[in-house]
């Protein structure tokens, strides 16, 4: 992914993680509504339609062969298998909302961030942790939405995810929602002010003030 020579004005892309459960969906649709300017990119997936979601605006719903033929044209930035299904985000909408300026944030697993970091080094990465494993299993029983057996798994699959996390830049931990929310917001007008976003943005008034 090429990026334009404009970083203070093209937007910021963030990969967010988070073993299931540990409120990462929660945090990024609150953070959406209190920035401007910063949208969540919207994934592919094979994994079936639950109860209340809507194609288009949870995630995109495709079969498997559709998914396949996505994967082998090229249209994916990144793409992984997560339990039985597919996921993967789409490269042309990522890329038109940094183009434009709007932030970008991935809900994306390890793998998933290891590919972005991959194909932009700019990215910059957000884990977020839950306060202990029983309360994360508190949590995935709470949502009343998985039988036992999947709980399980999605437990050993929480101990893998958190494995990862000194690959990221910033580490939240999601024990009381405000708080964390206000430390997601503040990595992200953060990452505005960096200098050579700043150095940019502020050319003309830098130069005014060095003469």
């Amino acid at each position: 992914m090429n990026r334009p020579n404009h970083p203070a004005r093209s937007g910021i892309l963030f990969i967010i993680s988070a073993p299931s459960g540990a409120g990462k969906t929660s945090l990024v649709d609150a953070l959406v509504k209190s920035l401007p300017n910063i949208t969540v990119s919207i994934s592919y997936t094979t994994r079936p339609m639950r109860l209340g979601e809507q194609n288009g605006v949870n995630y995109h719903f495709v079969d498997q062969s559709t998914f396949r033929r996505m994967l082998a044209e090229g249209h994916f930035l990144e793409h992984a298998q997560v339990f039985d299904h597919f996921y993967g985000t789409s490269h042309e909408a990522v890329l038109r909302n940094l183009d434009e300026g709007v932030d970008v944030i991935l809900e994306i697993d390890w793998q998933g961030a290891q590919q972005v970091r991959a194909a932009v080094p700019a990215a910059l990465g957000i884990f977020i942790l839950p306060p202990s494993i029983a309360e994360l299993e508190r949590r995935l029983k709470q949502r009343g939405e998985d039988c036992v057996e999947v709980i399980r798994r999605r437990m050993r699959e929480a101990i893998s995810e958190i494995s990862h996390y000194r690959e990221y830049d910033y580490l939240i931990i999601n024990d009381d929602f405000d708080r964390a929310k206000v430390d997601l917001e503040t990595i992200v007008r953060a990452s505005h002010l960096r200098i050579e976003r700043q150095q940019e943005a502020l050319a003309d008034l830098l130069k005014d003030l060095m003469v």
